[in-house]
């Protein structure tokens, strides 16, 4: 067999069998050979392409275009994009071959089928953007997650308050939040600007009692450079300056001089802000939120606090009630505190069910905060797993009021008995009550809600016959 007909043959096999579609060219684009799948990504059956010219078939649109005709005019090698008839999506890479004379003779063209890679492709940006939309929605319900982070009931009030809060959150109107202190105004107001269209903004929180009276101006409305002794030379922006856009809490709002809220005032009305020692005054955009545990309509009658101020932050007022008040969000603000804590100090402690009865017996002075303070506290001191009611501080001063009243009161004070005589009785009682029903101390701890070691002291002490360990 001649070289040229082995040469021929091996052309012939590698233009049929290859992945890839195979179309060579002569130099003046008219189709030489042209591979069998031709029909499948060109919709043209190989015979039908060979004779013709890429000119010709570019015009049908059989290839758009043509990288053959993008070669013989740039006369180097060429890669292009494709879009068949039969919307296949090819890659086509075309090669010109020249004679001794630099002449192009010969163009061979490779094209590689992407259409299932486009498919590929599309896929995944319908997957991607199914996935932006669904970690949009995750996104929302981290942050309305978030903004009842620190924000835990079970009370019918504050369901109806959390209610409020968010029927009110997307529009604009000032809010002044009330309650004792300690019952979580400030976080209320950050949720209230977590649920509002001025979330993605800052939330500026001053706390009016802590800012001296002498410094209060040019901490809230700021000062131009060199407006007074030790002023910054470059000026500084006030607080209110910094809420521009979003939401400025005025947390114990009662404490704001008089000055001061007569410039508020008018920042409130014309919305516009002059720094201390300036004279371009800026227009400013934000909500006011405001908090105080002080009666401010009763200011207002003793001249501490303006009348046209109160009526001006007075558009929606939100009461927020003490503890002692909703004793049922007592036990679910103490189990969430209790997981907080036991993650923060890599414990695992829990309530023993008395201890439970004993939190919610109490009256939580400080409230929220005060209940917060004592949980962890709890998890730090408590021994072992089960944390004991005579872990609490109040315990036996507060807790049982009907096993004293038992004791009558009254006939022990005529009998001389001092405060301390009469508590030792009632543990005697219980000592004794736990020691007829229980058989070891082990039981009578958790019938007392004590630690054993404690009970087997006090058994010693009151020298009360000692159950088996």
């Amino acid at each position: 067999m001649e070289k040229s007909e082995l040469q021929k043959i091996e052309l012939d096999a590698i233009v049929k069998f290859s992945t890839d579609n195979i179309v060579i060219t002569d130099g003046n684009g008219i189709v030489l050979r042209a591979s069998p799948n031709s029909l499948s990504i060109y919709g043209t059956d190989s015979s039908s392409l060979i004779g013709k010219s890429v000119f010709e078939l570019e015009k049908s649109n059989i290839f758009s275009p043509s990288v053959t005709i993008e070669v013989l005019k740039q006369r180097k090698q060429v890669q292009i994009m494709q879009n068949t008839t039969t919307r296949h999506t090819v890659m086509a890479t075309g090669i010109p071959v020249f004679d001794e004379f630099g002449e192009i003779i010969r163009v061979i063209s490779f094209s590689h089928d992407l259409t299932e890679i486009q498919n590929l492709k599309e896929d995944y940006e319908e997957l991607s953007t199914k996935m932006a939309k669904y970690q949009s929605e995750i996104q929302q319900l981290r942050e309305k997650e978030l903004s009842m982070e620190n924000i835990v009931f079970q009370s019918k009030s504050m369901q109806k308050i959390w209610q409020l809060i968010q029927r009110i959150a997307k529009t604009d109107a000032s809010v002044v939040f009330l309650g004792e202190s300690g019952v979580g105004k400030n976080i209320f107001a950050q949720s209230l600007h977590k649920e509002s269209l001025r979330k993605e903004e800052a939330f500026i929180e001053v706390n009016c009692g802590a800012i001296p009276e002498s410094l209060f101006e040019s901490e809230m409305f700021g000062f131009e450079a060199g407006s007074f002794t030790g002023a910054n030379n470059k000026g500084k922006p006030g607080l209110i300056e910094l809420a521009d856009k979003g939401t400025l809490f005025l947390d114990e709002i009662g404490e704001l001089p008089l000055s001061v809220q007569a410039k508020l005032l008018k920042v409130l009305q014309e919305k516009k802000i002059t720094r201390v020692g300036g004279v371009k005054s800026k227009n400013i955009d934000f909500r006011l939120i405001a908090s105080t545990n002080q009666d401010l309509e009763k200011m207002v009658k003793q001249g501490k606090f303006r009348q046209d101020l109160f009526y001006r932050l007075n558009v929606i007022t939100i009461i927020i009630p003490p503890l002692r008040e909703r004793k049922e969000d007592i036990v679910t603000l103490s189990h969430f505190y209790l997981n907080k804590f036991n993650e923060k100090y890599k414990t695992n402690k829990f309530f023993h069910p008395t201890t439970i009865h004993e939190l919610v017996s109490f009256d939580w002075p400080g409230n929220v905060r005060e209940l917060q303070n004592m949980i962890e506290r709890l998890v730090i001191t408590s021994e072992g797993k089960t944390i004991l009611p005579d872990s609490l501080p109040f315990y036996f001063q507060n807790a049982h009021p009907e096993t004293l009243d038992s004791l009558h009161i009254d006939e022990l004070k005529e009998r001389g008995k001092t405060l301390k005589e009469v508590l030792e009785e009632v543990e005697i009682r219980w000592l004794k009550r736990a020691s007829r029903q229980c058989k070891t101390t082990y039981e009578m701890a958790a019938y007392l809600g004590l630690n054993q070691s404690n009970v087997v002291r006090k058994l010693k002490k009151y020298k009360i016959n000692e159950k088996t360990h």
